[in-house]
C-alpha cells in the first residue's frame, strides 16, 4: 500500500510538471498573437484555458483524496500542500496567457504592440518563458540552488516593466490612450507571470526545508 501511495505522489509531481508545460507553450503563444495580430492563434489560447483549468482540477482532486485517506506527515504533507498552491500559480499563469490573448484581439487587425515596442514585450515573454521552464525544473528535481537563482530573472523582468512604462509615459508617445493602457496591462501581465514563477520556486525551498513562506 505504501508503495502505491508514494506511486501517487510521484505522479501528481509529474502531472504538474506536464501542466506547467502547458502553461509555457499558452504564455509563449498569446506573445505570438500579440506581436502578429493573428486571431486564430488568440482564440486558440482563449479557448484551450479551459484544459489548463480541468488539468488542474484533475490534479487537486487526487493531491485532496491523498491528503484525506494518507494523513501524511513532515516532507509528505508539505509536498501536497505545496503542490495545491503551485495549482494555483499555475492556473493564474494561465489565466494571464488569456489576459494577453484578449488584448491581441480586441486590437485586430491591428497589432496591440507598436514595432518599436516589439523588442521589449519580445524580451519580457522571453523571460517569462526562461522563468516557467526554471520553475518546472525546480519542481522536478527539487532544486533549491536554482530557486534563488530565479529571483535574477525576476529582476530583470521588473526592469523590463519599467522600461515599457517609460516609453509609454515619454512625451514623445504618438499611439494614443488606449493603446498606452494596454501596454500597461501587457507590462503587469508579463510581471505577474514572473512572479508565479518564482512563488512556485519558493513553495519548492518550502518543500524541501521546511522553511521560508507558503503563501
Amino acid at each position: 500500500m505504501r508503495d502505491q501511495y508514494y506511486e501517487q505522489l510521484d505522479a501528481i509531481v509529474d502531472d504538474l510538471v506536464s501542466l506547467t508545460g502547458s502553461v509555457r507553450k499558452a504564455v509563449a503563444e498569446s506573445t505570438r498573437a500579440l506581436l502578429d495580430a493573428d486571431g486564430t492563434v488568440a482564440e486558440a489560447v482563449i479557448a484551450g484555458d479551459k484544459d489548463i483549468d480541468e488539468a488542474t482540477e484533475m490534479i487537486e482532486e487526487r493531491a485532496l483524496l491523498l491528503l484525506a485517506t494518507q494523513q501524511p506527515v513532515a516532507t509528505d504533507l508539505r509536498q501536497l500542500v505545496a503542490t495545491l498552491r503551485m495549482l494555483t500559480d499555475l492556473q493564474r499563469m494561465g489565466d494571464l496567457s488569456v489576459h494577453v490573448a484578449k488584448v491581441a484581439r480586441r486590437r485586430m487587425p491591428d497589432s496591440a504592440v507598436p514595432v518599436k515596442l516589439h523588442p521589449t514585450i519580445q524580451s519580457m515573454a522571453a523571460v517569462a518563458d526562461s522563468m516557467i521552464d526554471s520553475a518546472s525544473r525546480i519542481v522536478a528535481n527539487r532544486d533549491v540552488k536554482a530557486a534563488a537563482e530565479l529571483e535574477a530573472e525576476d529582476d530583470e523582468m521588473d526592469k523590463l516593466r519599467r522600461e515599457l512604462l517609460r516609453s509609454v509615459l515619454n512625451v514623445e508617445w504618438q499611439h494614443g490612450v488606449e493603446p498606452a493602457i494596454d501596454l500597461a496591462l501587457l507590462g503587469r501581465y508579463y510581471e505577474r507571470i514572473g512572479d508565479h514563477a518564482v512563488s512556485m520556486a519558493r513553495r519548492v525551498v518550502y518543500l524541501v526545508t521546511g522553511q521560508g513562506q507558503l503563501t
